[in-house]
């Protein structure tokens, strides 16, 4: 009976495999011809038999994992069927015994490539490695050779984002960290609209449930009339469009709940307060050469039936964004005094916003797309230039520009130059060109003298001044925003670091010879630890800059001319306790209980989330503090998750643990007298809280307080937050 049943579910699996099959060709159907399809189906076989045996943690066949990926690349990014077919191909050499060779052999050296890029990096153990940032520093260099890597692995995301129900809470935090911290930006930077507000939809589901929860019953409850709003609000509008005689539809696009979420902090208003829950798209069919004119007419017919906000214009069609985005954005006042923002684009800018680069080749002719992509690509080679540069300080250097927004600068010759947002006038230098960044000394913005570190704005006219006596500084990686100024700087910084490191060196030869002590690595690495720096070159460069007093050289014991062994141990204990507590602590089964021994390892409560009995929290274990206690939402956890997996462990509060803890409060209101009276009177004696500081600043009649105070449990918080939220004049409570 047993095997009846189980011959019956192999059948019924083998039939949905191939109704997955079947949903992935209809997909392609616009893309391919009889020899792609031939190539597809070869592809799709391969895979099935090499993923034959495998399952994966829902249950459900591994098949169906390429096949979905596939499909993500063919019907939402409009993939061709070499990006289709390395999608069903993608885990194979990762997960089964197919060879890179055999990929070759079979479909050829450029898709041998591309599943090379997105075949991950082995994990192997090694303190100073991230193997996760190794991955994703792989994943962007070949971005420059074949942007399919990154599509697919961008589809590759996605899918496994739509499917974190099926993983176990720390794993969907890790992949959620991971999608936040390098996905999401990839996929605005990349154009892929659609996928990136997905993305953050489902970070912000599992990263903070409840007010996921709250906000989405919100719009369930007043759907119904904001949709009866629309439609009475599009219908003269569709009329006049429609009389004037353009191919076009309209649809209304409701804002992100992450988006929401943080116009209600960004703005301190209500839900009932946002103006902008949802925005009208109107996209109108006409050749290319008339996009920019007829956008300029439906605005003029929609302005006629509705006052603009001048403020509020935004022409993305004269000046697209740097990731190709074309638009045009006007805010305008409905009948019943709401403002409703109206975006106006061809299909074609449609198609680009939702679809990114990947809508690149279908419109290879239009220049202003090309530009955009062909000029970012030549970024990252030039970040890549940078040989010197660890895993993670390059995918932050990466990340810096990924998902900023831009400001439009001019030369003196009225040539425009994009720049992300805060771009300083040393930005704009390194924008023109390398030799011109290193040897500035300032700029005439708008005729006037301004700094290197000066912020410009959109509009502004620059003039870069120059000296050739000039150097680059490390300061100057404090003001600078672009990801290429900074590369550019630190490359700059590290050659003159290493022509004084080879005088230091040389110096300090000199005094070991005098000294009578041999010239070993060994030495050197104990002499650096004694002056408390990381690295031999930065100890060379230190001596050449006179900021290391070698007399106190004498002050390390000397052993038959070399130094104590001792010393030397002593430099690696912080390694080794890391290794020690990785290798003894099983990430996926063991959980910490706080308020317990754990496994004779010490743990501690982070200083930078403050954590308290009752938010949910993880363990990190750090190279020389032992295991470190944050709260999944602390502003590092994002980083620790995606780039240190392996070292995050679960722990939980011991429940019947009582220990006061250190936690903050900012609380903003109308000044009035009294207020602050109140607010400690409320503190000390209603519910006999512990203060450790309290601090109030008021300007033009509102006050923000910062106050410190011990409290036993997230409960007691809560009810403290709500006390004070019912005090006459505050008006927001939150905590730090």
């Amino acid at each position: 009976m047993n095997t009846n049943t189980k011959e019956i579910n192999l059948e019924q699996e083998r039939e949905e495999i191939l109704n997955a099959y079947r949903g992935l060709l209809r997909a392609s159907k616009n893309i391919r011809n009889k020899e792609d399809t031939k190539l597809i189906r070869r592809a799709f076989n391969v895979a099935l038999e090499a993923h034959k045996e495998m399952r994966r943690k829902s249950g459900e066949p591994c098949i169906f994992h390429p096949i979905a990926v596939a499909r993500i690349c063919a019907e939402e990014m409009g993939l061709g069927t070499t990006a289709i077919v390395c999608a069903l191909l993608h885990d194979t050499v990762e997960d089964t015994d197919i060879t890179l060779q055999d990929i070759e052999d079979m479909f050829g050296l450029k898709v041998r490539m591309i599943i090379n890029g997105l075949t991950k990096i082995p994990e192997v153990f090694d303190d100073n490695i991230s193997i996760q940032a190794e991955n994703f520093r792989k994943l962007i260099l070949t971005i420059s050779d074949d942007l399919r890597v990154a599509f697919i692995k961008i589809a590759d995301r996605l899918h496994n984002m739509r499917t974190l129900d099926s993983m176990r809470p720390d794993k969907r935090l890790k992949i959620a960290s991971e999608t936040e911290f390098l996905y999401a930006p990839l996929a605005h930077r990349l154009g892929f609209n659609t996928i990136k507000n997905e993305f953050e939809e489902i970070i912000f589901k599992y990263k903070e449930p409840q007010i996921y929860t709250q906000l989405e019953l919100k719009l369930e409850k007043t759907a119904a009339v904001r949709n009866r709003f629309i439609r009475q609000f599009m219908n003269p509008i569709k009329e006049a469009i429609d009389k004037a005689g353009f191919n076009f539809s309209i649809k209304a696009r409701t804002k992100s709940i992450p988006s929401i979420f943080k116009k209600i902090q960004n703005k301190n208003i209500t839900f009932d307060e946002i103006y902008d829950i949802f925005a009208i798209r109107i996209i109108y069919d006409t050749p290319v050469e008339n996009e920019k004119a007829d956008a300029w007419k439906i605005y003029s017919i929609v302005t006629d039936f509705y006052q603009p906000n001048p403020d509020r214009l935004r022409d993305w069609i004269s000046i697209p964004k740097a990731n190709g985005y074309e638009s045009l954005h006007t805010t305008i006042m409905s009948p019943t005094g709401k403002w409703v923002e109206v975006q106006i684009r061809s299909k074609r800018m449609d198609e680009i916003a939702e679809k990114g680069y990947a809508a690149h080749w279908k419109y290879k002719d239009n220049n202003s797309v090309d530009n955009t992509f062909d000029r970012w690509i030549g970024e990252i080679r030039e970040l890549l230039e940078n040989p010197d540069a660890d895993a993670e300080e390059f995918i932050n250097d990466f990340k810096m520009n990924l998902f900023s927004d831009e400001i439009y600068i001019f030369t003196p010759k009225g040539d425009l130059r994009v720049l992300p947002k805060n771009s300083t006038t040393l930005d704009f230098a390194f924008d023109i060109h390398t030799d011109i960044g290193l040897t500035c000394i300032g700029a005439k913005v708008n005729g006037k003298l301004m700094p290197l570190s000066h912020v410009l704005k959109s509009g502004d006219q620059v003039e870069i001044l120059r000296s050739k006596k000039q150097k680059p500084k490390e300061d100057w990686l404090k003001f600078v925003a672009t990801a290429r100024a900074k590369s550019k700087i630190k490359t700059a910084l590290k050659d003159e670091q290493k022509r004084l490191a080879s005088d230091g060196k040389e110096i300090l030869k000199r005094k070991l010879r005098q000294l009578d002590v041999k010239w070993t690595s060994g030495n050197i690495e104990i002499i650096a630890s004694f002056y408390k720096v990381h690295r031999p070159l930065e100890l060379y460069f230190q001596i050449s800059k006179g900021k290391i007093n070698l007399s106190k050289l004498k002050e390390i014991e000397v052993d038959n001319k070399n130094f104590v062994e001792a010393k030397s141990s002593q430099t690696n204990s912080g390694n080794q306790s890391l290794k020690q507590i990785v290798s003894g602590v099983d990430s996926k089964k063991d959980t910490i209980i706080i308020g317990e021994d754990f496994k004779e390892f010490d743990y501690k409560l982070a200083v930078c989330c403050n954590p308290i009995p009752g938010d949910s929290v993880f363990g990190f274990i750090t190279v020389s503090e032992g295991i470190k206690i944050h709260r999944t939402n602390c502003p590092n956890a994002t980083q620790l998750m995606s780039n240190y997996a392996y070292r995050i462990i679960k722990a939980n509060w011991k429940s019947n643990q009582l220990t006061e803890r250190l936690c903050g409060l900012t609380i903003t209101g109308i000044d009035d007298i009294g207020i602050v009276n109140d607010i400690t009177n409320l503190i000390s004696r209603q519910l006999s809280v512990n203060m450790k500081s309290i601090s109030f600043e008021s300007t033009d009649g509102i006050f923000e307080g910062k106050i410190m105070l011990f409290v036993f449990d997230t409960e007691q918080l809560d009810d403290l937050i709500l006390k004070f939220e019912q005090i006459d004049g505050v008006k927001t409570v939150e905590r730090i």
